[in-house]
């Protein structure tokens, strides 16, 4: 990244093009972004909207919001579009994801339903759980793939947009570890020409985007772009990548309290968590092929936090369990129990026990309109391949071959302010450079 000059400015129309447009996140983000545009609706949540960033020492008291400090694309400037594999407007789909009150969707009912999806590309060996009659027809998946990149070109012509961020909202594929065929660019559009089976719909509308130059992001924790084949063809277009799980309920948890744990150096003997939810993603989680993709997503976390080879005494033989379980009458209304066997002093055990119950979509949706922002930003500061600056918001992010992920949740909020500092030639922040602190140091140490 070039710190010496700013991000270009964001004119124009920005287009949104999310894959899974019917969804209860999609609508949900839809509508409380439209309400927040007609002033009806506060964006809570939503650290472009509502956050702000301090600048030099905590004496000068400089701290601007976020979308007055980096150039954000104004809410306004934003055009949506997408794909489902149902044929229905947005209003409607509002209305069946039941997140919403009525209220608040007839206050958008006029926008939501011009909004109507572009047929998708589906295969439901990747997704068993979900039935869909509004796709697409080819030949090979490199068939498919082309179609969506028509599509692409079609909603930049005919909503007239300057850029576009595409953006994965739909339902969790199943468990498809790399291999083979995803080493690189060459092998891996090969096998889209054979069609081969571990190449899925979420690879083939990454590889479409990143082949239009549009950035893209994986809401999911599918495979989709986080292969090296797709993150070498990201660097040779040079377009920003970002993924993977939108982190919101539980997994947010743990990358609060696993750092409280390693900090105060208390030990973990295990940690065991369920879910309940009754959306169409906990009936796609039924499924166990998808589920072991979720469950791979967030049993990652804790190793990485706690760092059990550094610290085996503490955290070296804890047991994890992750359940999630479809109940149909909470529909998007998750609850989770975290039930966290600790130990302290002299190894006398003590609990955790946490229980959260909160709506999937609500926590999801300012983390979409988050991530849209401000991978059209590191686009027009030409940003390009995997942006790990915005782990924040995943549950398990994206990161170089060789790099360990951060998940500690603050440590994750520094990096992308200190990012975002970055980018305006601003001075990152460490906490030692305070002007308090170089006295509180010199007094200690005459």
């Amino acid at each position: 990244m070039n710190t010496t000059i700013k991000p270009k400015t964001a004119r124009g129309r920005l287009g949104v093009l999310i894959v899974g447009l019917n969804g209860a996140v999609s609508t949900t983000f839809l509508a409380g972004t439209i309400a927040v545009r007609k002033g009806i609706a506060e964006p809570v949540g939503s650290l472009t909207q509502l956050a702000s960033i301090r600048l030099g020492k905590r004496s000068d008291n400089k701290f601007p919001k976020i979308k007055d400090f980096v150039p954000l694309t104004d809410l306004n400037d934003l055009v949506f579009g997408g794909w489902d594999i149902r044929d229905e407007d947005c209003y409607k789909s509002a209305l069946y994801a039941g997140v919403l009150s009525e209220k608040h969707i007839e206050s958008v009912k006029d926008e939501l339903s011009k909004l109507k999806p572009m047929k998708a590309v589906f295969d439901q060996k990747y997704v068993t759980r979900l039935h869909g009659d509004w796709v697409k027809k080819a030949d090979s998946k490199f068939g498919f793939m082309n179609l969506i990149r028509e599509d692409i070109r079609k909603f930049k012509a005919e909503q007239e947009v300057d850029r576009i961020v595409m953006i994965w909202c739909a339902s969790t594929e199943i468990f498809i570890s790399p291999n083979g065929v995803h080493k690189d660019i060459k092998t891996f559009e090969t096998a889209m020409r054979e069609s081969h089976s571990d190449i899925s719909p979420s690879m083939l509308y990454a590889y479409a985007a990143l082949a239009e130059g549009v950035p893209f992001i994986n809401g999911a924790p599918n495979l989709s772009v986080d292969s090296p084949a797709l993150v070498q063809f990201a660097r040779m277009r040079k377009v920003p990548v970002a993924g993977k799980d939108f982190k919101t309920g539980q997994t947010l948890l743990k990358t609060v309290i696993a750092p409280m744990l390693k900090a105060k150096m208390l030990g973990l003997r295990g940690w065991f968590s369920s879910n309940i939810l009754g959306n169409r993603d906990g009936e796609v989680l039924d499924d166990p092929d998808s589920f072991k993709t979720k469950e791979q997503s967030k049993l990652s976390v804790l190793d990485v936090i706690l760092q059990p080879n550094l610290y085996p005494n503490l955290y070296g033989s804890y047991h994890h369990m992750v359940r999630i379980n479809y109940y149909p009458p909470r529909g998007d209304d998750k609850e989770g129990w975290d039930n966290i066997d600790i130990f302290g002093w002299m190894g006398y055990p003590m609990q955790l026990k946490i229980n959260f119950l909160c709506k999937d979509s609500i926590l999801a949706a300012p983390l979409v309109l988050d991530l849209i922002l401000f991978m059209d930003l590191a686009q027009r500061k030409n940003m390009y391949g995997i942006q790990d600056w915005l782990s924040f918001f995943f549950k398990s992010p994206m990161h170089l071959e060789k790099a360990t992920p951060e998940h500690d949740l603050f440590i994750q909020h520094m990096k992308l302010k200190n990012t975002l500092r970055k980018m305006m030639g601003e001075k990152p922040i460490s906490h030692l450079d305070e002007t308090e602190t170089v006295k509180e140091f010199e007094a200690v140490f005459q």
